[in-house]
């Protein structure tokens, strides 16, 4: 299912559908106990629901990923109408709640990275109802993190977009990684 990298609090979500925890925690640790990595640099990267992962999963730890970027995420979910249903499934009604999952919530609250980049599609089907990334543009503005939004024309929200600007994404990550 749809998991938002929510902490679900919900039956009957909440016994499995902890999501945030296993993509900062469980994961993680499975990856450093079999790989000899370097736990101090780490960098999250998603698409679509998993670019909006790796937005919260950078701003509610600040300083855990030294790079954060995204291709196409949800960036408001708790205000589009086909996130809202999930979120009320997996946290509940009362909608205060939802705000520590939602990324431009959570840098209005004072939420920060350094930087994020995002790319977005300028032909995807679901940027107007629910990715909205100039929602993401307008409240890293006002909080003064530096967004690098490029909207790619022609693009939609598929294999092929991820696939033409990954290495982008990459270089992204490596210049933050090395620092």
């Amino acid at each position: 299912g749809a998991g938002f990298y929510v902490n679900a609090t919900e039956a009957p979500y909440a016994a499995n559908f902890q999501m945030y925890s296993y993509v900062t925690d469980e994961l993680p640790r499975l990856v450093f106990s079999k790989f000899p990595l370097d736990e101090a640099r780490q960098g999250i990267t998603g698409h679509s629901m998993g670019g909006h992962g790796a937005l919260i999963c950078a701003l509610k730890q600040p300083g855990k990923y030294l790079s954060c970027s995204a291709f196409a995420p949800i960036t408001q979910p708790t205000t589009a109408d086909w996130s809202r249903r999930a979120f009320a499934a997996y946290l509940g009604g009362d909608e205060r709640c939802w705000q520590e999952w939602d990324a431009v919530a959570l840098i209005q609250q004072g939420a920060r990275v350094n930087d994020i980049l995002v790319d977005q599609g300028d032909a995807d089907s679901f940027l107007q109802e629910g990715l909205r990334p100039w929602l993401l543009e307008e409240a890293c503005k006002e909080s003064g993190i530096a967004l690098t939004l490029r909207m790619q024309p022609g693009y939609s929200h598929s294999y092929l977009f991820v696939s033409t600007f990954m290495e982008d994404h990459i270089r992204w990550a490596a210049e933050r990684l090395r620092r």
